[in-house]
Order: structure tokens, then sequence, then C-alpha cells
């Protein structure tokens, strides 16, 4: 009702107006420095965006960010920055569902099944060190097989769209590890989203709690379907052809409004979006693309306040009550369950070893896709503060490693082709 109320004051709409604008001056500087330290664009963002809100509380205090940011103009931006991730994961969503539409080939299956189930384990074993050191601020009150999972899932997702862009970046696109890497995270996060709504239905507890989940899953599903269904009728390709942006307006909306209602249902906004991605018809010739391409860039726009609102939220609340010994040990499981398990995939689906190792470093790649399935085990009560603070930190490490990493391997194999070794077998072959 406070959210409502502010509609109506001009002062304080004028004043969500300027925190928006404050947030995408900060995107636009997350952006710059990204580029500067040659780390693709979004990483940018969410760091900047993540540590903004509590620069300024170290800074300046509590009360400076409290008078930038009172509670109702907070709120507002809150619900925008929902808004935003509901409309960019539409996009994610459709894009996994449609790339994944045909049979991936076993090269494929054998790395994303070295970069899905070692991260797991790793993830099981991430788990059980909060329960044996009896971490009470991350370990929460959630049922123990909703939290092991939410910890094993948050453990092996990989970022499709950071990937695709370090891959466009580089000139990877077409080359072998950039090809199978890409494959393989789309099957690990088309998986993964599986077990994340298998997570926050064990959450739930008790039977009536499941059921609960049960129906609120039947009633995205077939949201999902009447979505399908309306988008292949002959209005809406009328529409879509000859309109654009309203069918852009529509197809935002309907995902808003089945995001709102799972939420109302117990379930996460984030679940309802993603059923409406993969509703979407795709195909060979994909005729929505263009209306969902629309669509998510919206999302994008709006996505930087989604990475400030997460920074207030999480790490100024976390940040004391989080162990360093936590923040470590997910670090390196998380660096160790994709990287040694993608190189082993890789290896065992026929790679060579130099394509194997860049592979290896891919898949460590995770960014927004993380932050979207922490803030869904977040919002659904499974993980905590602390906890959600500790993998964001690995998230970011391991997304930012990928670039100076594939660096490394580039210059180790010019050094092989262009050094004393290969000019002697050249001079031999002579």
């Amino acid at each position: 009702m406070e959210t409502l109320r502010l509609l109506g004051d001009a002062p304080r709409i004028a004043h969500v107006l300027v925190a928006l604008a404050a947030i995408l001056l900060i995107a636009l500087a997350g952006r710059a420095l990204a580029r500067t330290l040659r780390q693709p664009e979004v990483i940018g963002e969410i760091v900047v965006g993540l540590l903004s809100g509590p620069a300024v509380i170290v800074l300046f205090g509590r009360g400076t960010l409290n008078t930038l940011l009172p509670g109702p103009v907070f709120d507002v931006v809150k619900l925008v920055s929902q808004a935003g991730l509901v409309l960019f994961l539409v996009g994610l969503a459709h894009k996994l569902g449609a790339d994944a539409g045909g049979p991936p080939r076993r090269g494929t299956l054998w790395v994303a099944a070295g970069a899905l189930i070692p991260p797991l384990l790793t993830g099981l074993l991430l788990a059980g060190l909060v329960l044996l050191t009896d971490d009470h601020a991350a370990r929460g009150s959630a049922p123990l097989p909703a939290f092991v999972l939410m910890v094993a899932v948050s453990m092996s997702i990989t970022a499709v769209p950071v990937m695709a862009r370090i891959l466009a970046d580089r000139g990877m696109t077409r080359s072998a590890a950039g090809q199978t890497a890409l494959a393989a995270a789309i099957v690990i996060d088309a998986v993964g989203w599986l077990l994340l709504t298998l997570a926050i239905s064990l959450g739930k507890g008790s039977s009536d709690g499941l059921l609960h989940a049960g129906r609120a899953l039947v009633f995205g599903v077939l949201c999902a379907l009447a979505v399908r269904y309306g988008l292949r009728t002959r209005g809406a390709r009328i529409v879509r052809v000859r309109l654009p942006r309203t069918s852009a307006v529509a197809l935002g909306a309907v995902a808003l409004v089945v995001a709102i209602a799972m939420e109302h249902l117990g379930m996460t906004a984030i679940l309802g979006a993603a059923l409406v991605g993969f509703a979407i018809p795709g195909g060979e010739r994909r005729p929505w693309e263009r209306t969902v391409a629309t669509v998510s860039r919206a999302g994008a726009v709006l996505a930087p306040a989604f990475f400030v609102v997460t920074g207030i939220t999480v790490l100024t609340g976390s940040y004391a009550d989080t162990s360093w010994q936590l923040i470590a040990a997910a670090v390196v499981l998380g660096c160790v369950g994709k990287g040694l398990g993608g190189y082993l995939g890789a290896r065992q689906g026929g790679r060579t070893p130099q394509t194997a190792r860049k592979v290896a470093a891919l898949m460590n790649t995770r960014g927004l896709t993380e932050l979207i399935a922490l803030q869904a085990g977040l919002s659904s009560g499974i993980l905590t503060g602390p906890l959600v603070l500790a993998l964001i930190v690995m998230a970011l490490t391991t997304t930012a490693m990928t670039g100076p990493l594939l660096n490394l391997l580039d210059r180790s194999e010019r050094r092989l082709t262009t050094g004393p070794l290969a000019l002697a077998t050249e001079s031999s072959v002579r």
C-alpha cells in the first residue's frame, strides 16, 4: 500500500526517477571500468552495483543511504529491479530452450556431465562444511534436503549470456572450445532450472507445503501452455508483424503477470518468468526472436537496479556474519568443480588438451545467471544472507578469472608454436 500511495506523490516519484538515473550512471561507470580491465561489461555492472550501497554506508554512514533511498523509494526501486529481472529472464529462458532444441552431440554431453556432476558434488561438500562447522548464520532454518540441493545447484550454474559475450569479444564463437562450452552450458542451465524448481518445492517442508508448491507449478505450466498456444495463433502472428512494439509490450506484461502470480502462490517470480520464456515458440525460423530480444533488452536496462538492491539487502546485512573460511571454501570448491570437471569432460569427449583447458576456463563463468539462482534461493528462504554473500564472491571471482586464464592459455600456445623447439623442428624440416 505504501508503494501505491507513492505513485500519487509527485516529489517521491521524482525521487524514484533520480535514484534510477543514478543507478544507470553507476552501471555506465561499471561498464567503463570493465572495458578498462578487459572484462565483460556485465561484470563491471554487477560488481559496481553490488558495492555501491555498502560503499555509501562505509564512507558516509547508514543515515546517508537512508536519505538517498528512504524506505518507500527503495521499495519502488526494488519493484523495478524485480520487473527488470523478470523481463531479462524471459529472453534467457527462451534462448536456453531454443538452442537446446536439437539433440546435443556426444562431446557436448561429456562436457556438460563433467561441468555439472563434479560441481554438484562440491556443492554437497560446501553444504556439509556449513553443517559440520555448525554455522547457524549460513545454515538458516530451511529443510535439510532443500538446503543441500540449493547449495549444490548454486555451485553448478554456468552463465550462458556472459560466456557468449566473452566468446564474441575474443572471436571464439566458432572455435571448438567456444562451441563446445556454450552448448554444454545451455544443457547445464536447463538441468539446473529443473533442480532449482525441485529445491524450492522441497523448501516448503511439510506435505501441505509440497502440495501447495505443486499447485503453483501446475498453474505456472498451464500459463506457459496458454502463452505457447496464444503465440501460435493467427492473431498473434499479425500483431507481431504489423505492431512489433505492441507485441513486445504485451509479451512483457504477460511475463510480469505470470511471475507475480507465481510469487503470490508461494513460488519465486523467477520461475514464472522462466516458464514463459521456455514456452515461447522457437524452431528453426524462430519467429518471435526479435520480440523476445526487445523484451530482454528492456530487462537488461533495468538489471542494474537488481544489482544495487541485492548489494544493499545482502552485503550490508551479511558481511559481519560471513566467515572468511566459508568464502575461501566456496571459491576453491567453485574453481575445482567446474575447472577439473570441465577439463575431464572435454578430454573424455575427444577434445585436445589445449581445447579442454579452454573449455575448463570457460565453464567457470557464472555471472548474472548465478545471481538469479541465488536470488531465487534467498527469496524462497532456503539460502541465508551470509551464504549468499560467500557464493556471490565465488561467482564474481570465477567469472573474472575466465578472461585472464584464456589469455594465459593463448600465450602458452604461442610459446609452444614459436619457441626454440618449434623453430628447431621447422629448420630440420627445411
